[in-house]
Order: C-alpha cells, then sequence, then structure tokens
C-alpha cells in the first residue's frame, strides 16, 4: 500500500513528524527563557563556580577587600584630623590680637623630652638674623634641619632561657620545647617583620610624620621555625598582644549596635570565612545601604564639586561589592569567637611551609594557661601579636578595642601550619579543641597538670532565639 500511495504522484502524503517535533522543540525553548528557569540555574552555576574556587585565591580576594578598607578607614580618619586641625586654625586666627611686631627671640632654644610614641626626643632650634625675606626664601640654607634618628634592632630569641624570660613556666608547659629548639631555625619573617618596621620609620621620618611607638617597634620576641621527629611544623612565637574587633555573622548574630552598624570604621569582615548558610542578612548590610543612599542623595546635588561627586561615586561602588559579598559569605566575629591575627603576607606567602595560613589551628600560651584557637584574621606587616577581643577579655577582662590585655613580651603562640581545614564552616571550638590536642600531642603534648581551655559558645543562646531559615544548597568550599 505504501509503495502504490508513492506511485501514485504523492497526492496522500505522510505527517512530517520531524519537521513537527523539531518546531516543537524550539517554542519549548523559547518559553523556558520567560520561566525562573534560567535565573535558577545562573545562579547555580555562580555557586557552582565559587565553590570551585582554590581556597587560597577566596582567602586572598577577603584579605584584600580588608586592606581596602583598612585604608579607606585610616584616611578618613587623617582627614577628619586634619580638618580638626584646620578649624582650630582659623579659631585662633581669629581670635589673635593684631599686635605690633615683637622683638624677635634669637639665640639657641633646646628642649628635651619624651614623645608620645615613647621615643628620647632631643631638639635644638638655632634661630639668627637674616636678611630679607625675599633674598631668604630663596636660600637653601636659611631654613634647615638636621634630623636623625636612632633605632636598634632586636636579635632574635633562641634559648630556652631567653623564651622563659617571657614566661618562666614555658618548659613545663611543653616539656619537648628544648628538644624541638634544638634544630629550629628563625624564621625569615623575623627579619622581614623588622625590615617593614624599619621601611615605616624612614617613610615617616623622611615626611616628618608621626612614627611608630617604641611598644609597636619592640612588639615581637621571636618567629622559629620549629620541627617535631614525626615532621609536624611548628611556627612560633612570642610577643605582647594587641586587640582586634572586626568581623559579622547574620547567621550567628542578627543584630549589632548602631554605632558598629554605622561606623565608617569597623571592618565586617575577617580573613577566615566561609558560604552563608542562612538566610539571615548580615546586620551590617543595613549599614551599608543607608551609606550609599546618603551618597547618591549628595551625588544628585548641583553644589557637589566633581572631585567629591567621584569619590563618593567610588565608595558606592565599593560598599555595593562588600554588600555583595555579606550576602553570600560568613565571618567570624572577634567579640565572641577566638583567635589570634597574623600579618597579610605570611598568610599569602606560597614558597614557605612554615608560614601560617588562614583557618591553621593555633594555640595560645599566657601565664599558665594554654588557648585553643585558630588564625582568623590577617594584619599589617610590620607588627605581630593581636588576637580577637574574646581572647583577649579572656586574658585580661579589662581589655576593649582601645586597651590591649597584655603589653609586656609574655604571651606565646604556636602555630601548626598546614592543620587547617579543607572545608571551612562557623566555629566549633569543641572541635578546636580537639585538634589542638592531637597536634599539641605530636610535638610531645602538655605537660602534667596542663589542659586546654574550654571555650564557651557565647552565641548559643542568641541562636536559640533567632532560628533562622535554612538555605537547602550545600556548596563545597
Amino acid at each position: 500500500m505504501a509503495k502504490k500511495n508513492i506511485e501514485s504522484g504523492g497526492h496522500l502524503r505522510s505527517i512530517p513528524w520531524f519537521g513537527l517535533g523539531f518546531f516543537v522543540l524550539v517554542c519549548a525553548t523559547v518559553g523556558i527563557f520567560f520561566t525562573e528557569i534560567p535565573a535558577k540555574v545562573n545562579r547555580n552555576l555562580k555557586q557552582l563556580l565559587e565553590s570551585r574556587k582554590p581556597v587560597a585565591e577566596v582567602d586572598e580576594r577577603t584579605i584584600a577587600m580588608q586592606i581596602e578598607q583598612r585604608l579607606r578607614a585610616e584616611m578618613e580618619k587623617e582627614l577628619a584630623r586634619e580638618l580638626k586641625q584646620l578649624q582650630e586654625g582659623f579659631e585662633e586666627q581669629g581670635q589673635a590680637e593684631k599686635l605690633s611686631q615683637p622683638r624677635l627671640p634669637l639665640g639657641k632654644v633646646t628642649d628635651v623630652r619624651e614623645l608620645r610614641s615613647g621615643i628620647a626626643f632631643k631638639s635644638s632650634v638655632d634661630v639668627q638674623q637674616g636678611g630679607i625675606a625675599s633674598v631668604e626664601r630663596v636660600d637653601a640654607d636659611s631654613y634647615v634641619a638636621n634630623y636623625e634618628l636612632g633605632l636598634k634592632i632586636p636579635t632574635a630569641a633562641t634559648t630556652l632561657v631567653q623564651l622563659q624570660q617571657s614566661n618562666p613556666n614555658l618548659h613545663e608547659i611543653l616539656p619537648s620545647l628544648d628538644t624541638l629548639l634544638a634544630s629550629g631555625e628563625i624564621s625569615p619573617w623575623f627579619d622581614k617583620l623588622y625590615e617593614n618596621k624599619i621601611d615605616r620609620v624612614r617613610r615617616n621620618a623622611n615626611a616628618l610624620n608621626e612614627l611608630l611607638t617604641k611598644h609597636n617597634i619592640y612588639d615581637c620576641e621571636t618567629i622559629l621555625n620549629l620541627r617535631a621527629d614525626n615532621g609536624r611544623k611548628v611556627f612560633l612565637m612570642q610577643a605582647d598582644m594587641d586587640v582586634v574587633s572586626d568581623g559579622s555573622d547574620g547567621d550567628r548574630l542578627a543584630e549589632m549596635p548602631d554605632e558598629i552598624v554605622n561606623s565608617t570604621y569597623y571592618q565586617p569582615f575577617t580573613s577566615y570565612g566561609w558560604k552563608k548558610r542562612t538566610k539571615t542578612p548580615n546586620p551590617m548590610v543595613a549599614g551599608f545601604k543607608k551609606r550609599i543612599g546618603k551618597a547618591e542623595e549628595e551625588i544628585a546635588k548641583q553644589d557637589t564639586d566633581t572631585a567629591r561627586r567621584q569619590w563618593l561615586k567610588d565608595r558606592a561602588v565599593m560598599l555595593k561589592r562588600w554588600i555583595s559579598d555579606l550576602e553570600a559569605r560568613s565571618y567570624l566575629i572577634a567579640k565572641y569567637d577566638p583567635f589570634i591575627v597574623i600579618p597579610v603576607n605570611l598568610l599569602t606567602a606560597r614558597n614557605d611551609a612554615f608560614a601560617p595560613k588562614v583557618g591553621d589551628y593555633a594555640v595560645v600560651i599566657h601565664g599558665e594557661t594554654v588557648y585553643p584557637c585558630i588564625v582568623g584574621d590577617g594584619g599589617p606587616t610590620f607588627k605581630v601579636g593581636e588576637a580577637s577581643l574574646r581572647m583577649a577579655q579572656q586574658i585580661n577582662e579589662r581589655a576593649s578595642p582601645y586597651s590591649r590585655p597584655v603589653s609586656d613580651l609574655k604571651v606565646t603562640y604556636v602555630v601548626f601550619p598546614g592543620s587547617r581545614e579543607e572545608k571551612k564552616g562557623p566555629p566549633n571550638y569543641e572541635l578546636w579543641k580537639q585538634k589542638c590536642g592531637e597536634l599539641l600531642t605530636e610535638i610531645g603534648g602538655l605537660g602534667d597538670g596542663y589542659q586546654l581551655h574550654d571555650w564557651e559558645n557565647l552565641l548559643a543562646q542568641k541562636e536559640d532565639e533567632v532560628a533562622p531559615e535554612v538555605v537547602p544548597v550545600e556548596v563545597i568550599e
């Protein structure tokens, strides 16, 4: 029958199933673009690509944002200080009395005092009678300063006797320390730290700017690379302890004080971060959106000059980028989480197996107490000895963002390079204690009578009160 139909000239045609099927497929494909499916696919692809980024890349991106915010905060503080000085100058000028020119106090005037930074300062001003101003103005020798600054660079402590000058109990707490020291080496980062200090002092001295304080010059007793017989690496540092108060996490702390949310100085990021797990917004986002709104209002004003308008636009772009990050990731909170801070150049070093990395386990030894924690944040390259506000107040209840817990070089920081977890997540203090205990055992363990401190979860009650909605998306980081 089929053959007959074909031979009859094709008056009875078969249904074009292939063409019809292709037409239906095209229509369905076009229809998909008018649904939510493409958006969902796009979001999932972004999450997948984000999750596949190397941990080091994620860490360095967060560190870059920290540095950006820190620099902007420092510039804003400097601008506020200069504006205040300028205003005070105007007020003094307005109150000054118009008197006849007094007789100039010629001769040498000396002043010996202690600078705020702790540097013994000796100055001598020699005033002489010169010619007319138009001549003296072009004379290179009419106004000359001879400025010489003396600075002694310390030697790293390397022996048990030297280390125990900072903590006499150190050998009892770490009985194997003398064995570790026998084959240990001074970390190249000790010299690098003081090179960075010297560079900063030179720059500021040349510009007659404020110098590093004596406290911050001599903040590190030693940095050592140690290795146990089983190969376990140890990064040991003795220093003082300053305080950081950064970080935010909407999942665990949905509300923060207005003075923090609206602060232009508070940093919502820490170097240690993880994929956000709930839909509860980060409390810092509201403050950032408020600042963006104010910036846009000022941009729209006719009397806003071009430079100011461009600065506001750049600031708004930056804040929007930070908001995007805070909507996707969570961070440690210095007020609640115990962690230490390591200079960012160590955290990003690629060719030093002893250099700590974000998330590495660590213990802090002060007095007779051993505190388990992690490397949670990155700090300046010219200073060491920093910890979270939680750690600081545990050591000294009077500690605050403006008052360090330990001024002397009596804190020992023991970091275990290469010990960080592959997947980051919210703080688990019990796990941190367990891991630190295992790592200490690998290097000889704690002495008799000593044990790791138990951290209480101060956010547990707040978490129970909030009960946030969990996002049902598992992302491998």
